[in-house]
């Protein structure tokens, strides 16, 4: 039992962190810089950290979501 919530916790850190990283790469294309005023580059950076953040964990909480229904529909039947 302490086995399953070991890798469980495993699986959700990896995910989180693989989700964060392609996040990161797709939003690297995005020129978020021209949204902001003059001589704002940090706060520009700090934003693209947070969106990188949010999109990363919500795609990794979906697919592990995905994982744990599809493992529960053996109760189903």
């Amino acid at each position: 039992m302490f086995i399953d919530n070991a890798v469980d916790a495993l699986v959700g850190m990896a995910s989180h962190i693989i989700f964060i990283i392609l996040a990161w790469k797709a939003l690297e294309s995005i020129n978020i810089q021209v949204l902001f005023k003059k001589n704002k580059e940090t706060e520009s950076k700090i934003l693209l950290i947070f969106l990188t953040v949010a999109l990363g964990t919500t795609v990794s909480n979906f697919f592990l979501d995905f994982i744990n229904w599809s493992q529960q529909l053996s109760y189903f039947l």
